[in-house]
């Protein structure tokens, strides 16, 4: 596996994994990598003739009160392991290659990128739409990778890439990759080493506490008492602060007051011993 870390490196190394058109995927990831990035590496290698891994802790999508200087950096650890998984080419940009003296641009993404972890995080998504757009340019990969449970981030990577004409046709090429969870239904997080003995049996709470509600509103529960019972529990079971328990369409993101028969998500986030996690699940409409 080939390590780059300027721009005229990677782009020599890209053009020799293409010689004649092959297919290249891109796994955008922060680094600190475990089975849920291998999964993706694992279901690009099936796709692509290649993969390329990006590790690159993007300070534009942290606020001034985030973990940006906390998160955890481990490159060598983290390239031993894409090699054994068979990545072909690690992109390790640092800052001042991202982000060169003089960088003044900044990618918006309206709608999707409003409410949930975009009301709590603002200007985190604009971080998120700039990065990967720099990413999709730097490699032009012909498929991405990233996983559902950041199911906000990869609904506004879709739209940024479709308004942007980055990709064609932008569902097929953007694939979004199922949760990978811990063996008591976390999801899996490079943020969960955060958390103490204590707060990490606690924080299973939550995709049980999520299944309970999905349970009740494809029963035909009225949502929002269901989701204020959600609230409840995990304020119950140690969770300090619950940012949002909300069904969306599976779009649009918008909120919903009932299932409506197209596809809908119960997303939640919360916060336990000053470690922040987001989840997921899809809710069907019972026929």
């Amino acid at each position: 596996m080939q390590i780059a870390k300027t721009l005229d490196v990677l782009r020599t190394q890209v053009e020799k994994l293409r010689p004649g058109g092959e297919s290249i995927a891109l796994v955008p990831t922060m680094g600190a990598l475990h089975e849920g990035h291998l999964t993706l590496l694992r279901r690009a290698r099936e796709t692509c003739d290649h993969v390329i891994a990006s590790i690159f802790v993007n300070p534009t999508q942290f606020g001034p009160n985030e973990d940006l200087d906390a998160y955890p950096r481990q490159l060598v650890e983290d390239a031993a392991m894409l090699q054994r998984e068979g990545c072909a080419l690690l992109w390790a940009p640092g800052v001042e290659v991202m982000y060169p003296d003089g960088f003044v641009t900044n990618i918006s993404v309206s709608g999707v990128s409003e409410g949930l972890c975009g009301a709590s995080r603002p200007g985190h998504f604009d971080g998120v739409a700039t990065v990967v757009c720099k990413l999709f340019n730097q490699v032009r990969p012909s498929h991405a990778f990233f996983g559902e449970k950041d199911f906000q981030q990869l609904a506004v990577i879709r739209a940024m890439a479709r308004d942007l004409d980055l990709t064609m046709p932008h569902v097929h090429s953007i694939i979004g990759v199922p949760t990978v969870r811990e063996a008591d239904g976390l999801a899996m997080s490079s943020r969960n080493r955060y958390l103490s003995q204590e707060h990490r049996a606690a924080a299973a709470t939550l995709p049980r506490e999520m299944q309970e509600a999905i349970a009740r509103i494809e029963d035909g529960q009225d949502t929002a008492p269901t989701l204020a019972a959600l609230e409840d529990a995990l304020l119950g079971a140690g969770f300090s602060q619950v940012d949002y328990a909300v069904l969306a369409d599976a779009g649009s993101l918008a909120p919903l007051e009932r299932l409506a028969g197209s596809p809908a998500r119960l997303l939640v986030a919360a916060r336990i011993g000053g470690t922040r996690l987001i989840d997921n699940m899809a809710v069907e409409q019972n026929r």
